[in-house]
């Protein structure tokens, strides 16, 4: 019997060591990794920059405390939100904890303008975490179930629906905030329509509300560029990261600007570990790499490279519904459920995820080569054809 809590059902294999975008078991097997740990690891495995960085790090000084000023935290800082065009950030350890930090700004600044019970737009099929308060926010009734009462004081609306946040508006006039994916992740790869964050940007503004984006999956990167938002060209009242900040050392910030920026004061909020020299450390250098290695303008190229690859290779079979992506957040949707093709993958050696039961979600490492793009692209169509096949 394990010691472990059943959280997660874990696939019958176990990693030693990494490469690149290369995974390898204990028997010394590789495997193909179009997931990176659920898009935390955009530089691959064992970064030789980052290696050496962790190693030079945890020789020197791991953590002290928020209580003293942390040299490497603030320069992480100033590297953050001049990428994000953002004017404060907060560190804490996890994509939910930035997101709890980001509903506790809503909170506080509808207090501040007399809103005694402030509420926050969230979207269906969202995802922000498992912490009470986010998995509240969150729409999956099979996330919640178990775990009511929910926190009170989320409107849900459709995703990529301006007109149901319009209507909400004129229904609920305590709302304060809105909190957005600029994609669905875990709800499977969504893509809003054109302007969508555009015209949530200036509803904010009409209304005195505060936007507030989820670029946890989206951020770092991954869809092209720095962030999500950037594609629209708009700066966010608050926004949340996490993923791929680190590559793998845990670390979330929650990003500030405008009249979010200077909400939280001593005492309104706070973390043991956030930010400490460690993880400071990880953040710089992983910015660095993506900025030096031109590993944004890498992550469009190779998103356009394997979504043109997949559309192609699946267009006529049936059981294919869409094939949709940004970037290197990438979904092949089936009319059915299709859980079965991560083990069918994993049996491959290519490691792949199935999220909102029948869509095969892809976010490989930006460090890919075009090899290992085309690899992937033929993995995922010949176990899809194969799978969507059988018996016919």
């Amino acid at each position: 019997m394990s010691s472990l809590m059943t959280t997660y059902a874990q696939l019958d294999v176990a990693f030693e060591r990494g490469a690149g975008a290369w995974l390898y078991d204990q028997h010394g097997e590789a495997y193909l990794d179009a997931l990176s740990g659920i898009a935390v690891c955009g530089l691959g495995h064992a970064h030789p920059a980052l290696a050496e960085a962790l190693s030079a790090q945890a020789g020197r000084l791991v953590h002290t405390s928020n209580i003293y000023r942390i040299p490497l935290q603030e320069q992480l800082g100033e590297k953050l939100i001049d990428v994000a065009g953002m004017d404060r950030v907060f560190f804490c350890n996890s994509g939910a904890e930035a997101n709890e930090a980001a509903i506790k700004l809503a909170r506080l600044y509808g207090h501040q303008r007399d809103v005694s019970r402030p509420k926050i737009v969230v979207m269906e099929n969202a995802f922000h975490g498992r912490t009470l308060a986010t998995l509240s926010a969150t729409g999956s009734v099979k996330v919640q179930k178990g775990f009511t009462p929910l926190v009170p004081g989320f409107v849900r609306v459709p995703y990529g629906d301006i007109e149901a946040v319009e209507r909400a508006a004129a229904e609920y006039p305590d709302i304060v905030a809105v909190l957005v994916e600029p994609v669905q992740g875990e709800g499977g790869i969504h893509i809003p329509p054109a302007d969508y964050l555009g015209s949530l940007r200036r509803l904010c503004d009409a209304h005195e509300w505060l936007l507030m984006l989820d670029e946890v999956q989206t951020g770092m990167g991954r869809t092209g560029q720095w962030f999500a938002c950037q594609h629209e060209a708009i700066t966010p009242d608050v926004m949340t990261l996490a993923k791929a900040l680190g590559n793998g050392v845990p670390i979330g910030a929650c990003l500030a600007s405008g009249r979010a920026a200077d909400l939280f004061q001593p005492g309104n909020h706070g973390s043991t570990f956030g930010g400490n020299p460690f993880a400071a450390r990880a953040a710089l250098t992983v910015i660095d790499t993506i900025a030096g290695d031109g590993l944004v303008a890498r992550a469009a190229e190779l998103g356009t490279r394997m979504l043109t690859g997949l559309q192609n290779a699946l267009q006529d079979q049936p059981g294919v519904t869409a094939v949709r992506g940004h970037g290197l957040m990438i979904g092949v949707e089936l009319d059915r459920p299709c859980q079965q093709l991560v083990t069918d993958a994993l049996q491959q050696r290519l490691l792949i995820n199935v999220t909102a039961d029948k869509v095969i979600r892809l976010l490989p490492p930006l460090i890919l080569s075009d090899d290992e793009a085309d690899r992937i692209v033929a993995g995922v169509s010949d176990i899809v054809r194969q799978f969507l096949n059988q018996g016919t």
